[in-house]
């Protein structure tokens, strides 16, 4: 099976800027992969070469194995990008309604209904974009990004307008999508978001990709701490696989022990060591 989306020695150059400098990126069906770096790293030009809105100077990128941009990758993409308008006289199933047009789904009210349930608006098809909280016009907006049942998704900073409910709902809407086999791929600065829901994450920086890994690979290890009867002590060098021996031996020595736990950095920490890096 085609990977969802490929891109492979991905260029584009703004006469002398380079925005992305030879990117490759894999993202499989069913998988949900989180997209970071700074601003100007070029996470929203990756994101709209792959749904067909920026042509890249070289490289190529598909989508279910078809050139991005072309009617059928297009045909099982969905879309929302980060600084969205809709008009604010439509309500939600009116602005639902155009996209199933746009889009060429035959889904008619039964997906537009569901869709709202998916994203919490089921008691507002009939409120009108403008009398909507700016939540609530981000939840509709992921909502017409699924129209037509893609098999990709690009999102382009998805819940930065969200509170912690509707983030959560956000949540698991994507544990949803990837449960039935539908890919994403997720831009985002909320990194603590992107470290509960991505399967793996990809970090860009001028351009370029500086790492990329499941969450869990790019938190740094931090040593091993055990708390004892005369304080918290540290062992900065230490891994899981030494916490028995450490604990053996500070009981040997007399020591009361209360609690010992594997030390590592946030996602959040390990990007900004990354970044800084890039910086310097």
């Amino acid at each position: 099976m085609a990977d969802a989306l490929h891109a492979a020695q991905l260029v584009k150059s703004y006469r002398s800027t380079r925005a992305l400098d030879g990117v490759d990126l894999r993202v499989a069906a069913g998988e949900l992969v989180g997209l970071l770096g700074p601003n100007g790293a070029g996470k929203s030009t990756l994101t709209k070469i792959a749904c067909g809105l920026v042509r890249p100077t070289s490289g190529r990128v598909e989508v279910l194995g078809r050139p991005a941009g072309s009617k059928a990758a297009r045909a099982r993409t969905g879309y929302l990008a980060e600084l969205f308008r809709f008009p604010g006289w439509a309500n939600a199933d009116e602005l639902l309604a155009l996209h199933q047009r746009l889009a060429r789904s035959d889904g008619g009210a039964a997906e537009r209904a569901a869709l709202l349930e998916h994203v919490g608006l089921q008691e507002a098809a009939e409120r009108r974009v403008e009398a909507m909280s700016k939540g609530m016009q981000q939840r509709l907006g992921i909502a017409q990004a699924l129209i037509g049942d893609p098999a990709l998704v690009l999102l382009d900073e998805p819940t930065s307008a969200l509170d912690p409910a509707g983030r959560r709902t956000v949540r698991e809407l994507l544990e949803t999508l990837r449960g039935r086999g539908v890919a994403v791929l997720l831009n985002s600065h909320l990194l603590s978001e992107v470290e509960l829901v991505c399967d793996r994450v990809v970090i860009v920086d001028h351009g370029k990709v500086i790492a990329e890994g499941k969450p869990h690979e790019l938190a740094a290890p931090g040593g091993v701490e055990v708390e004892t009867e005369h304080g918290l002590r540290r062992f900065p060098d230490a891994r899981r696989e030494d916490v028995p021996q450490i604990v053996a031996r500070l009981v040997a020595e007399g020591e009361p022990i209360y609690g010992a736990r594997v030390v590592a950095a946030t996602l959040e920490e390990t990007y900004l060591q990354l970044v800084g890096a890039g910086a310097r």
